[in-house]
């Protein structure tokens, strides 16, 4: 038994589920993974986060409590060894919203809704203390992952980020500085849970919230709208930002701007990040995603407020053809060093 599997053990037995079957969940882009346990009728999910990793296990329980305190579904923490990087979680089910989807597509704006409506009543409640809050500059520097990472992969040179992410540094502040609410981060259909036998706002469940912080309120609308992983109807898009603008007494031109922003900044970010899981951790298939996010950051560099960044992108960033995808690809290590 590798030393691992012995913290594992230990704290399964301390939690009283030792005796319990085990089967892998999930895993996802960072190190940590998931099993879900079953002990006679009763079930519960392991999440094995070790230590030195960048994801806290404590991050993720502090959250959870403050989802709970204001009655939304985040798993309930059975058991805590935070030390080890080790959580057991409520059991929330398997009906991720991307699977659902996956079976019945119409569903989407009948799910979509409630989700937005989680936001909405999340972003009016009292943010937890000593949340990152992160400047305009400091948005746009995490971007730069499309230069460091995919443009780099892509054509074997580097480039000078400076001006990139100054005229996104620019975009942020004249467009997404506002005043500061609680997002969640990755807020989409592989992360949201439906449990139909609950009320309310509690028929979300709400998973993978461990580096919530302070941000933009259109930050996790563009996260569910403009998903990596899968398309969103351009009606639904519409529909639900609507709902969210008259909700918050947004005015809609205002809010637009913001929207194309953030999303032009996460979909950059998201390209470099995807280009990194190929080149150092060795997971190539993010690349299969890539085509999607390219085109949700051309929808939003088409906004007029982003016509200085939509130049810069085009004369830094290639286009993702199957051959330069290909190249990415060929570059992927036999031996990731994560």
């Amino acid at each position: 038994m590798t030393d691992r599997a012995a913290e594992i053990s230990a704290f399964l037995t301390a939690a009283g589920w030792g005796q319990a079957q085990r089967r892998h969940l999930a895993g996802d882009a960072s190190d940590r993974r998931y099993e879900r346990l079953r002990l006679g009728a009763a079930t519960a999910v392991l999440m094995d986060n070790p230590p030195g990793g960048v994801d806290d296990p404590a991050a993720f329980a502090n959250m959870a409590r403050h989802l709970r305190g204001l009655d939304l579904s985040a798993p309930a923490i059975l058991a805590e060894d935070l030390g080890h990087g080790l959580l057991l979680l409520e059991d929330l089910g398997d009906d991720l919203f991307a699977r659902l989807l996956q079976t019945d597509p119409t569903r989407e704006a009948d799910l979509c809704a409630p989700a937005v409506d989680v936001l909405l009543h999340l972003q009016r409640a009292a943010t937890p203390p000593g949340l990152p809050n992160l400047s305009a500059a400091d948005w746009a520097g995490a971007a730069g992952f499309a230069l460091d990472w995919y443009a780099c992969a892509a054509t074997g040179q580097k480039s000078d980020a400076k001006p990139f992410v100054a005229i996104l540094t620019a975009a942020l502040q004249a467009h997404a500085d506002g005043p500061r609410v609680l997002i969640l981060r990755d807020y989409h259909a592989e992360n949201l849970l439906w449990l139909p036998g609950r009320e309310g706002l509690k028929r979300v469940g709400v998973l993978d919230f461990q580096l919530g912080q302070l941000g933009q309120p259109g930050y996790d609308l563009v996260s569910l709208l403009q998903d990596a992983r899968r398309d969103v109807a351009p009606e639904t898009e519409a529909a639900m930002i609507a709902r969210f603008v008259a909700t918050r007494g947004e005015d809609p031109e205002t809010f637009a701007a913001q929207y194309a922003t953030l999303g032009a900044q996460r979909a950059l970010r998201i390209l470099g990040v995807f280009a990194r899981l190929c080149l150092v951790a060795g997971k190539p298939h993010y690349l299969r995603l890539v085509p999607r996010v390219w085109s949700q950051l051309q929808r939003n560099l088409a906004h007029p407020a982003l016509a200085d960044l939509r130049a810069i992108c085009d004369a830094t960033l290639p286009v993702p053809t199957p051959e330069i995808l290909q190249k990415i690809e060929q570059q992927c290590p036999a031996s990731p060093s994560r």
